[in-house]
């Protein structure tokens, strides 16, 4: 019998290690499956609490302490995806943290490339690609188009940077994944059946997502979130299942919770700004709420749609006497 302390579904205002070192003692240890999160990229970002400026060597080391002790929490078919990026200054820092977490014992799996903005020329788009041909223009003038949001950079020097890494570190780089669960559907039909792998019209949605930040008119009230979709993604390619257990030590306001809700599994989360917990515990609420009356919504079309199939149209006791 697992005797617990730590309750499920929470986010607790807690430093990361000091958690994860009580995930650790528990009898027996508490093991998670899932690892998603974007620790802070120490480059003074303006977080309300957190000061994102170590000294660069403090950093890879707080890093790689995050990694080790991680790495003891985490089930030998586990999951940790992390999200990184670095600076037109400095491009090395996801590799000099990816190799913390190579120290620590990670096997790295995939690298996903995370694209929030993407530019198509009309010549390279491909001919069957009707989805994108009817929902955009060409004309004289332009023979191209961009999705997605991004932050211009202003500089002779750097492109604008319009991704970010997706590391994807496993113990043992063997963990079998539910990759057609994130699938995509063929642009060319012609090649289910033509392969003896595609017997369906769903393949590997690949080591490159599209993820687009929402349109927001209003302020955010952190400066680094990544969108819902990412973690949605992540946990989803992992495998879903009952007791799916996913873990965010850097929560923030709550993204990788409302993922773990809309997949109906456990979740954990650490975060050491109280303000944040304030805003994920309401996001929180209101996505219950949401789902709720989604599913009360639901409920009522299935009996509908039941009273529809079993009731004449001229049935006194559905329409009323006349």
């Amino acid at each position: 019998m697992v005797v617990t302390t730590i309750e499920l579904n929470k986010i607790y205002h807690e430093d990361c290690l000091d958690f994860m070192g009580k995930l650790e003692k528990e009898q027996p240890p508490l093991l998670v499956d899932v690892i998603v999160t974007s620790p802070p990229y120490n480059i003074n970002k303006e977080y309300s609490y957190y000061r994102d400026n170590k000294e660069g060597k403090e950093y890879l080391h707080w890093i790689y302490q995050i990694a080790k002790k991680s790495f003891s929490i985490l089930k030998e078919n586990g999951s940790f995806f992390l999200n990184i990026a670095g600076t037109p200054s400095d491009q090395f820092l996801p590799y000099d943290v990816a190799t913390q977490f190579k120290d620590a014992g990670y096997k790295l799996q995939n690298t996903i490339h995370w694209i929030k903005s993407i530019s198509f020329e009309e010549e390279d788009v491909g001919r069957s690609n009707g989805t994108i041909r009817n929902n955009h223009n060409y004309d004289n003038n332009s023979n191209g188009f961009a999705v997605g949001h991004f932050k211009p950079i202003v500089s002779q020097r750097f492109l604008t940077d319009c991704h970010e890494y997706i590391f994807h570190f496993t113990k043992s780089a063997e963990v079998k994944l539910d990759k057609l669960a994130i699938g995509v559907p063929y642009q060319d039909k012609t090649n289910i059946g033509r392969w003896k792998s595609a017997k369906q019209d769903r393949r590997d949605r690949g080591d490159t997502w599209f993820i687009p930040y929402p349109t927001i008119n209003e302020s955010r009230p952190h400066p680094a979130v990544f969108p819902e979709k990412l973690p949605y993604l992540c946990i989803k390619l992992h495998g879903v299942r009952d007791d799916l257990l996913v873990y965010d030590p850097f929560m923030g306001i709550g993204t990788t919770a409302l993922a773990c809700l809309e997949l109906k599994v456990n979740y954990l989360g650490t975060e050491i700004d109280e303000e944040y917990i304030k805003i994920a515990t309401e996001n929180v609420l209101e996505r219950k709420n949401i789902i709720e009356k989604r599913s009360e919504d639901k409920k009522g079309r299935k009996i509908v749609d039941w009273v529809s199939s079993t009731t004449s149209a001229e049935d006194p006791e559905i329409l009323g006497e006349r």
